[in-house]
């Protein structure tokens, strides 16, 4: 592998960063002073209060939508997967504005704002009596909400939605963009921080899926939306106040722009002969690259198309004549895209937890004492729980023992590790359609055919699939999250987060689709259907067996991916053998590291 080395800071006696990080003002940053675990704390704190506020609302938001908003079960099941499909979708606008424009920073910082105006009126949409419909009679009369009713409702959620586009894909990559690739340390905390960030976050999950559900169930929806609001205010006043200790990476252009030209130019060339000599391909210097804090990569066999964005042919228009760097940069982020359509599926999964899944909780025993109902939204709690447990046990027992047979430091590749929560993810509809099928046969021998009838079973009989949905999580979840941070260039950071929370948004869309089409479908010819309002009469295990199958195809669609898939090889870099001229006696940034060619994974 070509090794560039590097030389220290200008004055030869400060530690300063070598990733191209910056402070606010564009300063170059002491690595003793900002950036670690010290700057994540304030960023950690503040996802805490995040994910509480952000599920506070999902988890218990169909329960809403049909007793306050009186809507059925496929209206409600659809709405929740649309706004979590948007909240999840509009990260592409977040990453675009942050790289292209803002930076990280100032983008999450307005995108926070925004935020918690539509968790304000949010508040006030169920606090309002007359911004919701009269409560069902004892005919069970339930009066349809108002045209102004269901507008301030849902364009509190759609703000919530363009506030977490902001948010989302840049308060993750930031968190990592503290810890510096080069100092030998710091790269080992990487190694461990989604794991941890995954971990801490979930903390914020389980206050929502215990405490704000039994507020807004037996207390009422106004404290138990107003908790989350204050909360998520008060959090990002806690992000502020790390702001000293903020590492920062300059915003290096579209990223979209930049792959585009690519593509562009190498349509438009597509007749042309690759040369041989990569020296005879366009690119600039590493003195270019390391003063404008980037990093220059070698050319790649990969993707070998792309390379004829970068043959001269005397025209110079960056639709026309793209760097080496540059079309290594647009083939790692497109190697990713066949990872990424293989995670939609199981993302049609993780919303059934808070609409299906909550939806058979309320037909259930829910009892737990003489006096106390659990509410049926607090099982995704037990999601939570074992995903904190899944990344405790993985990360400090399962790595260490298996790298030591494997040698590789993650104990297990990113692709590996997605596998495994493929499969499990198989299994818990295979379990989902098995208990399914055993709540409708109690219900069958004890004539409980009415859509309020409780079947004498405890709400607990779903807990399989809920934990197991957890540990899945631990697998899927975080590989595909360091997966896409780990194999995105520098410059495309916050792009390749969106691409995680993408998987989700088109998860989300893709389970309304196949819920309404599933709903509609079956009930032609004068069938009674499989998913009606009345699930004591619905198939649901029918539809959960029809998902199971749909996960056991992307799972081979997947393996066939795997197969195929080229990790990057890791970045080193050594002291000190390539100088750039420092005019200034400000201390410079050397980051003109090459990375070498692209390497496969044995294993995937």
């Amino acid at each position: 592998m070509a090794v560039i080395e590097e030389k220290g800071p200008a004055n030869g006696n400060e530690d300063y960063t070598q990733d191209g990080t910056v402070d606010l003002k564009g300063r170059p940053v002491l690595r003793t002073e900002t950036g670690k675990w010290k700057a994540c704390s304030f960023i950690v704190g503040y996802e805490v209060f995040e994910r509480m506020a952000f599920y506070g609302i999902q988890s218990n938001l169909v329960i809403y939508l049909t007793r306050k908003l009186h809507e059925g079960t496929v209206k409600s099941s659809n709405d929740v997967s649309n706004w979590v499909g948007s909240v999840w979708m509009m990260p592409l606008a977040g990453a675009y504005i942050a790289d292209a424009y803002l930076g990280r920073y100032k983008t999450f910082i307005i995108a926070s704002c925004i935020y918690v105006v539509g968790m304000c009126l949010l508040t006030l949409a169920v606090s309002v009596p007359a911004l919701r419909p009269p409560q069902c009679d004892e005919g069970e009369n339930c009066p349809e909400a108002s045209s102004l009713q269901y507008g301030v409702f849902f364009l509190a959620l759609y703000i919530i939605a363009v506030g977490t586009g902001g948010t989302k894909p840049n308060i993750s990559t930031m968190g990592a963009d503290q810890f510096d690739e080069f100092e030998p340390k710091e790269r080992r905390y990487k190694l461990s921080f989604f794991n941890w960030w995954f971990f801490s976050i979930f903390f914020g999950t389980l206050f929502a899926n215990t405490f704000l559900v039994f507020i807004q169930e037996r207390v009422g929806w106004t404290i138990g939306y107003g908790l989350p609001t204050l909360g998520l205010a008060v959090s990002v006043l806690v992000f502020l106040g790390g702001t000293p200790f903020y590492r920062h990476k300059l915003p290096s252009g579209s990223p979209i722009t930049r792959m585009l030209q690519v593509y562009v130019a190498a349509v438009k060339k597509w007749k042309l002969r690759v040369p041989d000599d990569p020296k005879e391909l366009h690119e600039l210097s590493i003195e270019q690259y390391a003063s404008s804090g980037r990093n220059r990569i070698d050319r790649s066999s990969s993707l070998s198309f792309l390379d004829k964005a970068s043959i001269k042919n005397g025209q110079t228009s960056s639709w026309r004549l793209c760097t080496v760097t540059q079309v290594e940069e647009t083939k790692q982020m497109t190697k990713l895209i066949p990872v990424l359509l293989t995670t939609i599926i199981p993302s049609t999964l993780i919303v059934q937890a808070s609409t299906l899944f909550v939806k058979q909780g309320t037909t259930l025993d829910r009892r737990m004492g003489p006096h106390f109902h659990i509410p049926p939204a607090c099982l995704n709690a037990f999601v939570t729980i074992a995903m904190l447990i899944t990344v405790v046990l993985y990360d400090r027992v399962f790595v260490p023992v298996i790298r030591r047979y494997t040698k590789n430091p993650r104990g297990i590749t990113m692709l590996q590790r997605l596998g495994i929560g493929l499969v499990l993810h198989c299994i818990i509809m295979v379990i989902a359609c098995f208990i399914e099928r055993k709540r409708l046969r109690v219900a069958r021998e004890n004539h409980l055919f009415h859509a309020k009838d409780t079947i004498p079973l405890t709400i607990f009989i779903l807990l399989p699939q809920y934990a197991l949905g957890g540990v899945a999580d631990n697998f899927v979840e975080v590989a595909k999250m360091e997966l896409f941070y780990d194999q995105a260039p520098d410059g495309m950071k916050s792009l390749a987060t969106s691409y995680f929370t993408t998987t989700i948004g088109i998860g989300s869309f893709l389970s309304s689709f196949l819920l309404s089409t599933v709903a509609d479908i079956t009930k032609r010819n004068g069938h009674r259907g499989w998913i009606l309002d009345n699930l004591n009469i619905s198939r649901l295990d029918y539809y959960y067996a029809f998902m199971a199958v749909l996960s056991f195809l992307n799972l081979l669609c997947f393996l066939v991916v795997a197969k195929f898939f080229v990790y990057n090889v890791d970045v080193t870099q050594t002291k000190p053998s390539f100088e750039m001229n420092s005019a200034s006696p400000q201390p410079q940034n050397s980051t003109g590291v090459n990375q070498s060619t692209p390497q496969t994974d044995g294993k995937f």
